[in-house]
């Protein structure tokens, strides 16, 4: 298990040097001018020189993507002009490690300005992630069992109705419903853990419950496929032969072969949602990733959005490495 988990490291370390060498090829080593892509709508040609000048657009590509790696680890500044720092030190902006770089728009470092957002995201991924997979795969068992029956009727039906709506239309439905018609909930809005821990549940439950319903209802359909396709093993019938209770059957054999597929999905979910969720958050006015991703976007902020983009491949693949382990823990026949 040790050598199958490091192999698996260090796979997800050379993706990842990988990655960030492909993001920067495709947003600094295109004909368009990079730095005309920092400075919002209304660039002129001023602004422009002076931002290829802060962010080092007039050095060589690989210059650059070097002082990004480094700026990980050691401190830089913003312009990295010795000359300037002499004579001007006002001009000079100091970024501390790990410096993910400078938007000259918001004229913050993109560090500063990311890392109150990303517990936000974070909070809220990870309390979708716990309502989707507890009500997707609960349910997606009982329908499985109830085969043909009523209940498995309503449960897949619901599930598909479900899972037609778009994102955006129900939280605008759970808001406008649950907080201004019924006025059931007041208007959330994050509020951190360490300030009010029962607020913080109270604010986040709608937007979760939104992300929450379009991924369980797809998981209600997985479990339930694949807990029939493994209820029909041989395996499992010499296991009924044999004696062994319905319990036993259900959650030590049937779950666990129906597991492997639910666990890739669930990664590749997870870490989609803790690389932004854009439409939920902008909904329910959180200030998290995938806010600050549509911001950048529609400002013209490229510094901010490739570091986003780095962010969000990183989150990716963190979770493909956990899915991963897992795979090691689940079926052991994987890590062979």
């Amino acid at each position: 298990m040790i050598q199958y988990a490091i192999r698996r490291v260090f796979g997800a370390i050379a993706m990842l040097f990988t990655m960030s060498i492909v993001t920067f090829l495709i947003f600094y080593a295109t004909p368009t001018n990079p730095a005309r892509l920092t400075c919002g709508k209304n660039c002129t040609p001023t602004n422009i020189h002076n931002a290829e000048h802060i962010l080092g657009f007039d050095r060589p590509l690989y210059v650059q993507y070097g002082d990004f790696v480094k700026g990980l680890f050691v401190d830089r500044k913003f312009p990295d002009d010795k000359k300037l720092e002499k004579t001007r030190p006002d001009l000079i902006t100091n970024c501390d490690a790990p410096c993910l770089g400078y938007s000259p728009l918001n004229n913050s470092l993109i560090w500063t300005y990311l890392k109150p957002k990303i517990p936000v995201t974070i909070f809220l991924s990870l309390a979708a992630f716990v309502m989707w997979i507890a009500a997707g795969v609960l349910f997606g068992i009982v329908a499985a069992l109830r085969k043909g029956k009523i209940f498995d009727r309503m449960v897949v039906g619901g599930s598909l109705f479900f899972y037609s709506f778009p994102t955006f239309f129900i939280g605008l439905l759970f808001l406008n419903v649950v907080v201004y018609q019924f006025k059931w909930m007041a208007i959330p809005g994050y509020v951190s853990p360490s300030q009010d821990f029962g607020q913080f549940l109270y604010n986040l439950f709608l937007p979760s419950l939104t992300l929450a319903v379009v991924y369980a209802a797809a998981y209600v359909r997985i479990t339930r496929t694949y807990m029939l396709e493994t209820m029909s093993e041989d395996y499992l019938r010499t296991a009924r032969a044999k004696g062994l209770g319905t319990r036993t059957i259900i959650f030590k054999h049937t779950l666990r072969a129906a597991l492997t597929p639910i666990v890739t999905l669930a990664g590749l979910d997870l870490g989609a949602l803790l690389a932004g969720a854009p439409i939920t958050e902008t909904i329910f006015g959180y200030q998290g990733v995938g806010l600050a991703s549509v911001k950048a976007a529609t400002t013209f902020d490229l510094p901010m959005t490739v570091v986003i983009v780095l962010l969000s491949a990183t989150f990716v693949i963190v979770a493909n490495l956990i899915v991963d382990l897992l795979y090691g823990v689940i079926d052991p026949r994987v890590r062979y």
